[in-house]
């Protein structure tokens, strides 16, 4: 049995791609995609027409509700492949605006309707700011679900706990980067593989806490550098994995023991934590990894936004 194979005993495997034409060969219960995604797919021959014939359909239409609709044929598209959930994200310069984050939310759900998507079959990507955990809130209480991403912290996951948000995406790769790039020539790449590594750390201190306090909402381990990463959270609820570690995960035929388990969880001796705004804040900021990473993440989405919008105008 290849590593693939074994993973998806234990773990949901979810693809983080907008290249929807790969996902038959590996088979994900869900997908994942993000403006970054997105703007990559675009700029191919055999998705260049999807752009075109979006921007065509709706010329004259707000520049923002294009892209929406561009981002929701994508989804669609996805979900004609595989049999789960997709995930579409809100424009991330809404990242510090409650109400618009809820108000583009609630589009992008009515476009997915209109296009025949049962709304449980989506789930609304917003990033892990003060501002977001409190628009996912009140998106759920309306049914609608979400994912939280660009989430680099512990007090990010527990606040999203609190909120009852249906799932979060705690990135590895990225917090790997800031502690190897901060270690410099000192990294000891060996040392700090499998369960040492920070990223794969700060997932299994979430998924440890969420399954000893009985937090429902869904554990997703993203951004992946090597399928190290990937074995070393197996077990956890799901992961979004490049279909470049996908076909590693399947070319590969070595073991793959569970590295996270929730009943093992339930048995250890964890504080409950909870944060109210101020306590958030200074916590994030506490965090100078989570800080910078957040910041960044954003930046780069507004970034691919643009770039995004500046194709769809030239079209």
């Amino acid at each position: 049995m290849n590593q693939l194979d074994a993973l998806k005993q234990t773990t949901t495997v979810v693809a983080d791609t907008g290249d929807f034409r790969q996902l038959a060969a590996f088979q994900p219960q869900d997908a994942t995609t993000n403006p970054s995604l997105i703007l990559k797919a675009v700029q191919k021959p055999e998705y260049a027409p999807l752009l075109h014939e979006t921007v065509t359909t709706y010329r004259g239409k707000p520049l923002d509700e294009v892209v929406d609709r561009l981002l929701v044929r994508f989804g669609t598209e996805i979900l004609s492949i595989i049999p789960g959930r997709v995930s579409t994200e809100v424009d991330a310069r809404l990242s510090f605006d409650e109400d618009a984050t809820y108000t583009r939310a609630e589009r992008l759900i009515e476009l997915y309707q209109a296009a025949g998507v049962p709304i449980d079959r989506v789930l609304i990507k917003i990033a892990s700011t003060w501002e977001g955990i409190r628009a996912a809130e009140r998106l759920q209480q309306r049914g609608i679900n979400c994912n939280l991403t660009l989430l680099f912290s512990f007090c990010q996951a527990v606040a999203c706990g609190q909120a009852k948000v249906q799932l979060i995406s705690p990135f590895v790769g990225r917090i790997y980067d800031w502690y190897k790039k901060q270690a410099g020539t000192a990294w000891d790449e060996a040392a700090m593989a499998g369960a040492n590594d920070p990223g794969v750390q700060s997932v299994t201190r979430i998924f440890n806490h969420y399954k000893r306090h009985g937090i429902a909402t869904e554990v997703m381990g993203a951004s992946f550098r090597n399928i190290g990463q990937i074995t070393a959270l197996a077990g956890c609820d799901l992961l979004t994995i490049s279909p470049e570690l996908l076909g590693q995960l399947a070319a590969t035929e070595a073991p793959l023991p569970r590295a996270l388990d929730a009943d093992a969880a339930k048995a250890l001796d964890l504080p409950a934590v909870q944060y109210d705004e101020a306590a958030f804040r200074l916590a994030l900021n506490q965090d100078a990894m989570a800080t910078e990473k957040l910041a960044e993440g954003i930046r780069a989405f507004i970034a691919d936004a643009e770039k995004l919008e500046a194709l769809m105008q030239a079209a």
